[in-house]
Order: structure tokens, then sequence, then C-alpha cells
């Protein structure tokens, strides 16, 4: 590739490269995985004759979905070792990213787990057709099965995720009404402050990857989670600070120890009530967290 060419191919990538990226992060629940499917389509991309390419940005996305395939199958087998509960690698997202409803429904923590349990062909296509609006054909060349099969299997993972996904799209701002109780109760370690916010069948799912101290199973109950919330975090309350920001495109809170990030908790509201807990502690999934990570649709 010459010179301009090279220039070309750049520009072409830079331009998408917040697309890619979120593709590649929505099909993985990885942010340090998407990085590097990012680079992994970059090698593949400057290798493109652009003369014969129609639409970059569909080509791009393309070797996008390829390469986040092949991850997706090579980490089931890391997840299937993994010590306690997986849960998706938390990323700070601009508050705007809260305003756009679609945009942050797809990438909640709570439809991420969602997205854990489809088959890697099923991701791809229900993210690609579902969050981006890609055409049966289009997906088709991406995941290298026909556009009838493509339809099918839009279906199934579509019927397959409606069964599971939240009821209903809560506005931010009760979401923040609801942190912002926790987030009171849980500094002033009180319980019944906790239990007045806490759905009686809230689900509290937290991992620390076997290095940071976690629960290993869910635990469910808002007796049981008052309980883990204040004989954990509570108690330390002296040496620990919980700010509110925006993770995942929602209203969350960054859980500092002495200054330094402990881990990251995102919640799922229903009736105003939190019903999902999602505590993030493994420090190896938190470095997209200390700086903001653009995600877009386009």
């Amino acid at each position: 590739m010459n010179d301009q060419a090279d220039d070309l191919a750049t520009e072409a990538f830079v331009a998408h490269r917040n697309l890619l990226f979120t593709v590649a992060y929505e099909m993985l629940g990885s942010a340090a995985d998407a990085e590097d499917v990012l680079q992994e389509t970059w090698l593949r991309w400057v290798k493109v004759d652009l003369d014969q390419v129609g639409d970059q940005r569909a080509y791009l996305v393309r070797i996008t979905t390829r390469q986040a395939l092949n991850r997706l199958r090579t980490m089931q087998r890391r997840k299937e070792a993994y010590v306690g509960s997986w849960l998706p690698e938390p990323v700070l997202t601009a508050p705007d990213v809260a305003e756009d409803v679609e945009l942050a429904e797809s990438v909640s923590m709570a439809m991420m787990l969602v997205l854990e349990t489809l088959s890697p062909t099923e991701r791809a296509v229900f993210v690609l057709r579902e969050v981006f609006d890609l055409g049966h054909d289009e997906i088709a060349a991406a995941v290298g099965k026909t556009a009838v099969a493509v339809r099918q299997i839009a279906h199934r993972a579509r019927r397959h995720v409606d069964a599971r996904r939240p009821r209903e799209t809560v506005a931010p701002s009760v979401v923040r009404a609801a942190l912002e109780s926790f987030r009171h109760a849980l500094e002033t370690g009180n319980p019944q402050g906790l239990l007045d916010v806490l759905a009686p069948e809230v689900v509290l799912v937290s991992d620390g990857g076997g290095i940071k101290q976690a629960a290993l199973r869910p635990v469910a109950g808002a007796d049981k989670v008052t309980r883990f919330m204040l004989g954990g975090v509570g108690k330390n309350r002296r040496r620990i600070t919980v700010a509110p920001a925006v993770v995942n495109g929602s209203p969350a809170l960054l859980v500092r120890l002495d200054g330094e990030i402990d881990g990251v908790m995102a919640i799922r509201v229903e009736d105003a009530r939190i019903t999902g807990l999602y505590y993030v502690r493994n420090p190896e999934k938190l470095s997209h967290v200390a700086s903001r990570t653009p995600l877009t649709l386009r």
C-alpha cells in the first residue's frame, strides 16, 4: 500500500473507530478484548485494496464482526474457568449517552448479561440487526451465513432476548434518584434506607475474578443484599468513597478505596426500586472507568 492509500485507510478507520469499538464491545462484553479486535481489524484493513471497496463502513463492520466472533468463541473457555460470577467489563461513558435511550439500553449491564445467554452467532446477528440496524444481506456477509439463515437466527435471538430483557425502559432521572437513595443509605450505614430502595426480589451479582473479595454466587433478596452491602462496603465507609458516574450509558457508582478505584456498581431499576445490582471489583476489568469511552451506533 502506498502512502496515499495508507492515509485513506487510516482516515476511514479513524472515522468509524467508535462505531467499530461499540460493535465489538456489545458482542464481547469486554472492552479490553474489543480493543484487541480493533487492532486485528486494522491489520486486515490496511491490506485491503480500497478501490475494490464500495462501502467502507460496511466492510469495516464485517471485518470487526468476524474478528469479534473468533474472539468470542475463545472467551467462552475463559469464562468456564472463571472464579465466581462473570460480569461484563464496565466502561465510563459521557452523560449524553444516557439520553440516547437505544444506545444506553443496548450497553446496559442488564442487557449485556442477557446477551451472554445467546450463542456467539446469535449474539452477533442480534447486535448487528437490532442494535445497529444492518440489513440481513450485510449481516450474512459478516457472519458467513445465508440471508435466509440470518433471518431465522435474528427471529430466534430476538424472541430469546425479549423474554429476558428488562420489562420497561426507565427514565435516567428515576434511575439517578434510586441510585442516590442507595448511595446515601450505604454511606450512612442505614439498613432501613437500603431496604426502602431495594425491591424485595433484588439480586446482587458481584465479580471479583478470584482477585478481589466477592460473592461466588448471586445474592438474592433485599435482606441478604443489605447485609452483604453493609458487611462489605458499608463497614469500610471511612476509607471508601462512593461517587456517582455514568457507566455503560446508565447512572452508576464508582467506589474508591483511599482514592483508588476499587469497584463499579451498576443497577437495574423497575418501578423506581432497584431489582439488580452489578458490582465489578476485578481490577482487570476496571481499566476503562478511569476515562470516558466514546460509544456510538452510527
